[in-house]
Order: C-alpha cells, then structure tokens, then sequence
C-alpha cells in the first residue's frame, strides 16, 4: 500500500517558496543528493497543488523548466483544483476532491510513494489525517517571507517521530513520520 510523504526544501526561517512564489533562491541549493535519488526511485505517483503545478520552477529556462524533480521522475502526477483546464495535460489528472486524488494518486502508485508537492495540499493531508510522512531539506538560507513549510490558522499541533537525521553539503535532511 503507497504511503503519502510530503517533501520539500525549506530554509531555515521555515519557507518552501520566496516572496510571491518565487523558487529562483532553491537553484543553488539543488545539487547532488544520495537521498534525493533514492526518494525518486521509490516516488510511483505525485499529488500535487494547483498553486505548485502552475507556479515558478527553480529550473526555469533550462531543459528541465515543467519536469518533476528537473526531469528526474516521470509517472501519474493528479493536481487537486477546481478549474481543471480546458486542454488535456499528458500524465496529469485533474482532481476535484481532496481524498479522490489521494484515492488515485494511492493507485497508481501501487507500493511505492505518492509525493505531496505543496504546502496546501500536505495541509490537506493532515487534517485529513492521511499524511504517513515527511522529508524536509533544510537549505542554509533565510528569504523572511514566503509559503511556509506548514502553516494552519489558529496553530496545530502534530506529533512527528525523527526517522532520520542526514547532512550533504547543500542541506541538512530530516524525515519524519507522523504519529497517529
């Protein structure tokens, strides 16, 4: 059975992406990474937000501008929105309802991972009590302003579990499990 893991680089101020969306300040934190290249093998489908599927790409004007993890991965990826567009995406499904992408992304990626890209979407997750785990890249950076990591009105407390502890040059990585 996929598990649900939401991943993502954030700064250490706690921010996913910079003013306005913007994900230029993640280029040069993306580098080689042992850990980023076993995630990828083990990713068999993404559920991703509309706000990230359609926002700033740390690879833009490079080849790898609009490929998942810079052309790194390719399988199902299901976005959840309202406004589906009027033209088909190849290996996109546009879903409507939280626990329908999560049913479909769950599918489709069989035993292997469905990677949450977005803080939206993982918030969704939680409060849907679906998300199983974590994987932050914490970038030595602080951009003050932003989408952060997690963020719920009023606060939430969830109980994370450290599975692991990793450092590459580019960032220190911490993967959590949520508790139930």
């Amino acid at each position: 059975m996929a598990k649900m893991l939401y991943s993502a680089t954030m700064s250490v101020d706690g921010y996913i992406t910079g003013p306005g969306g913007d994900m230029s300040w993640l280029t040069e934190h993306i580098g080689p990474n042992p850990l980023v290249d076993r995630l990828i093998r083990d990713i068999g489908a993404l559920l991703v937000g509309n706000r990230t599927f359609g926002g700033d790409d740390p690879h833009r004007g490079t080849d790898k501008e609009g490929k998942p993890f810079g052309g790194g991965w390719e399988g199902p990826q299901f976005v959840l929105t309202h406004l589906a567009p009027a033209t088909p995406v190849p290996g996109v499904t546009f879903v409507g309802d939280l626990m329908e992408g999560v049913a479909a992304a769950k599918a489709a990626a069989g035993d292997k991972y469905v990677n949450i890209l977005g803080a939206e979407v993982a918030r969704q997750c939680v409060e849907a009590g679906v998300l199983d785990e974590i994987l932050v890249f914490v970038a030595p950076v602080l951009l003050g302003d932003g989408v952060r990591l997690f963020e719920h009105a009023g606060g939430a407390r969830v109980r994370l579990e450290r599975l692991s502890l990793t450092e590459t040059p580019a960032a220190t990585t911490i993967w959590l499990r949520v508790v139930r």
